[in-house]
Order: C-alpha cells, then structure tokens, then sequence
C-alpha cells in the first residue's frame, strides 16, 4: 500500500465536519485532531500510487470546509505493533493434548 499522512486546515470552528465528512472518503483510514500549524491529519492509502495522487488533490480537497493541505509521502511504517508480533514469532502458547 502507498500511505501519505496529509496536513489539512479547516475553516475554523469546522474541524469535526472536516474529519466527518474526511472519513467518508474511500482511502482514508484515520483522522487526528492536532495542536500546532494544523488542524487535522489524515492517513491516507491506496494501493496504486496514481490513485493517491487524484485522492489527496481530487476528492480530498473537494472537502469545502478545508482552508489547505500539505502532503507527506511515507517511505517506511515503524510500529510497535509490528515489532510486538516480529518478537512474538513462535511464542504463542500450544495446549498440551489431552489424554
């Protein structure tokens, strides 16, 4: 899958219609409320790269409530939950037939 984490401003006092109405979008699997030069963070993913272009520049931007984005394409996904299930390989616990 290609992800992107997509910076979105929203006209004020509209962020949880941003996200809402964000959600609704096929590709984009989570929205976060963020502090600082953005109101919201999408992460987005598409199995096609072509298909993340026209997500992140047709349909995400068709949101009308949303002032501007800024685009991050993500090279590597670094996970706890990955590395718990890597370090988990082979440990899980087998019952003991039962005589």
């Amino acid at each position: 899958m290609i992800t992107a984490l997509v910076m979105i401003n929203a006209a004020r006092h509209t962020v949880p219609e941003t996200a809402q109405a964000l959600l609704r979008i096929a590709g984009v699997r989570e929205v976060y409320s963020v502090t600082g030069e953005y109101d919201l963070v999408a992460i987005v993913s598409t199995p096609v790269y072509e298909e993340l272009a026209a997500l992140v520049t047709s349909r995400i931007t068709a949101v009308r409530t949303i002032t501007g984005t800024h685009t991050l394409m993500a090279f590597q996904c670094y996970s706890n939950n990955d590395m718990e299930q890597m370090w988990d390989i082979g440990t899980e616990e087998v019952e003991a037939p039962a005589f």
